[in-house]
């Protein structure tokens, strides 16, 4: 063996050579004889711990990666040998903590080498099969406390939240948020009993839709330029037939021509409490998704109002997500859900979808609530002096 060189930084090379080629009591001589020699960085006593390891010396090993830490606590390599000792000394829930440090403390270091990637991944393995055992393990134990009923939907959903299974979602309006509103994507249909009156003429709705549907250019692209506006970009859906409507209200008032060609699905409506915003709402029309299209995931203008589906028309391959729930449309079977939440639609299918949309008041708002949302809006339009570019 040759005698090492007594320049530090040479020796480090040296203990460096000898621990990448193998010789672990070699390595750690020399690691030790650097560190003796004066203060020494992280990366002389992590050799030596690696050293200390492959030698067998596991609580020399352990003493050197403290070290390390002692210096450096967001040290990877250093991390992964704590909680690879931890893991092996049957210390689970500390060697966990470890390797969830290693994986938080990668996602802030750019590029890492290819093994100390590897190595990286390895402890997102680890966390996720303990995330997965625990998950089984309290799911397992609420189970006989109801986790599985409906009612207790909200505290499920709470817990795929906990788990990354969902993400959260909050009310994010584009044009006015009122603040104080409960976050709740779909609302129970339960808690809107006027819907009966909706759903039970489904039929008679179709029926006017389908006349609709016959005449060539009914229907109009469901985003569209404002005149006198700058265009948007960016929105694949302006002025896209794919996505379109047929008004019977827009923008507060009432289609007159459209009105009287379906006054069954007028009267049906009769009972609804509509959203009314001046020169803004209500809205009420048939929205027609083609084959093959997707609207992307966008937010409405308002949280003042909630949005309502019936749908009509409805082929295999059609779906809905407003935050973290997604649903299938079922013909017939209305919902309402809060479009300031970020959602989406598909039509995945060869036939068109057919839905008619309509937007009513939040039920948590007060009278006098909306009538100083009413009054503000007419305030904003006087003060602007020409009426508003809005869109449902």
């Amino acid at each position: 063996m040759s005698t090492p060189p007594t320049d530090a930084r040479a020796q480090a090379q040296a203990a460096l050579a000898a621990l990448r080629a193998g010789r672990h009591v070699e390595a750690r001589r020399l690691f030790e004889q650097v560190i003796a020699a004066g203060p020494a960085d992280a990366s002389v006593h992590l050799g030596l711990a690696y050293a200390c390891l492959g030698s067998q010396d596991t609580a020399a090993a352990l003493a050197a990666t403290e070290r390390v830490l002692a210096t450096d606590p967001r040290n990877l390599r250093a991390l992964l040998l704590k909680a690879d000792h931890l893991q092996r000394s049957g210390d689970a829930r500390a060697a966990v903590a470890h390797y969830q440090a290693v994986v938080k403390a990668a996602s802030s270091q750019g590029q890492l080498p290819p093994d100390l990637a590897r190595e990286v991944a390895r402890a997102q393995a680890a966390c996720q099969r303990h995330a997965t055992q625990f998950e089984a393990s309290l799911r397992e134990r609420l189970r006989p406390l109801g986790l599985d009923d409906v009612p207790s939907g909200r505290f499920a959903q709470s817990l795929d939240i906990l788990f990354g299974h969902r993400r959260i979602y909050v009310q994010e309006p584009r044009n006015y948020y009122f603040p104080g509103l409960p976050q709740v994507q779909f609302y129970p249909r339960a808690d809107f009993p006027w819907l009966d009156a909706v759903e039970a003429a489904t039929d008679d709705i179709r029926e006017e839709l389908r006349a609709v549907l016959r005449e060539d250019g009914a229907f109009a692209p469901y985003v569209q330029s404002a005149p006198g506006r700058p265009r948007p970009q960016g929105n694949a859906m302006l002025d896209n037939p794919d996505w379109s409507a047929f008004y019977l209200w827009k923008d507060g008032a009432v289609v007159p021509g459209n009105a009287a060609r379906c006054p069954r699905t007028v009267a049906a409506l009769e009972g609804v409490p509509l959203c009314r915003l001046p020169d803004r709402s209500p809205s009420v029309l048939f929205s027609m998704l083609r084959p093959r299209t997707r609207i992307p995931p966008h937010n409405g203008l308002v949280n003042t109002r909630l949005i309502c589906h019936l749908p009509l028309i409805v082929p295999p391959g059609c779906g809905f997500r407003v935050g973290n729930e997604t649903r299938e449309w079922v013909e017939g079977k209305a919902w309402v859900f809060d479009d300031s939440i970020d959602h989406e639609a598909w039509n995945d299918s060869e036939r068109t979808r057919v839905i008619l949309l309509f937007e009513i008041w939040r039920p948590e708002l007060s009278a006098q609530e909306r009538a100083l949302v009413h009054a503000m809006f007419s305030a904003m339009d006087e003060h602007a002096g020409q009426k508003p570019a809005w869109e449902i």
